[in-house]
């Protein structure tokens, strides 16, 4: 067979390279981080890899695509708008700010955007465990308008992450109380925990509050919190040290029903 065409493409963050006919047909693909060639039809592997010697970066599996888990399928029958997976980290500050951006001289900086930059800071530190089995969601909506900052998901269990903006500030944690430098002092713990009890039924499986610093200057902690982790943005990679608690399928269903946004309309 002659004529073949190699097409790069992108899928799921992932780039294939697809093997083409003239006419368009798609006889397989290969994906170079699994180290996967995927048939579609078992007469054509010779020439499918002749076309992709030029590409193959090392030894390849070949063989015909394997079966979508049920994980997979759910995923790929989701509707993009229902999909909370796209969201940024956040994405309900950003979209708020975009609607609203606020004077432009202001006396006292724009709260939203503190709030903000500790959700980015923290996002993007969770986002780095991905390579480790985990997956991050991010702005997951709640009824009544409130949202779970971080939702993370992987071989250590399932988190609540709530972000909070403490850049070169003193922080006391006195469950439930939380007070930054001179403010008034809150019952953040409370909601955190509640936050987490709304996602475990959610979810029907147990999810952990955990309470992220960005950039504190000083944590003191007067007794540990009944439940409630809490770390600073800096020590969140150290979250991929857990395991024994999700096995693989474990987390990518969990992730595929928690990237439903239908999933937390029911609460």
């Amino acid at each position: 067979m002659s004529g073949l065409r190699v097409v790069p493409a992108y899928r799921h963050g992932r780039e294939r390279l697809y093997v083409c006919r003239t006419d368009g047909t798609t006889l397989a693909w290969y994906d170079r981080e699994a180290g996967r060639v995927n048939l579609l039809g078992a007469d054509d592997g010779d020439d499918v890899l002749r076309a992709l010697r030029p590409f193959l970066t090392g030894p390849v599996t070949v063989g015909p695509p394997p079966v979508p888990t049920p994980a997979e399928l759910a995923r790929l029958t989701l509707h993009p708008d229902d999909d909370l997976a796209p969201n940024r980290p956040g994405e309900a500050l950003l979209v708020a700010l975009d609607r609203d951006p606020g004077p432009a001289r202001r006396l006292r900086p724009d709260p939203r955007r503190r709030a903000l930059a500790a959700e980015e800071t923290v996002g993007r530190a969770l986002e780095e465990l991905e390579g480790a089995g985990w997956h991050t969601l991010h702005s997951v909506p709640l009824p009544g308008g409130d949202r779970i900052h971080h939702l993370v998901i992987g071989p250590g269990g399932l988190f609540t992450v709530h972000a909070l903006y403490a850049r070169r500030t003193r922080v006391l944690v006195a469950d439930p109380m939380i007070t930054l430098g001179r403010r008034e002092a809150e019952p953040l713990l409370r909601r955190l925990r509640a936050d987490a009890d709304r996602a475990s039924y959610a979810l029907t499986a147990e999810v952990r509050p955990l309470l992220a610093l960005a950039g504190p200057a000083e944590v003191t902690v007067t007794a540990q919190p009944r439940r409630v982790r809490i770390l600073q943005d800096a020590e969140l990679a150290g979250l991929a040290r857990l395991g024994g608690v999700l096995k693989p399928a474990d987390v990518e269903a969990l992730h595929g029903m928690a990237r439903d946004r239908n999933t937390w309309a029911r609460l």
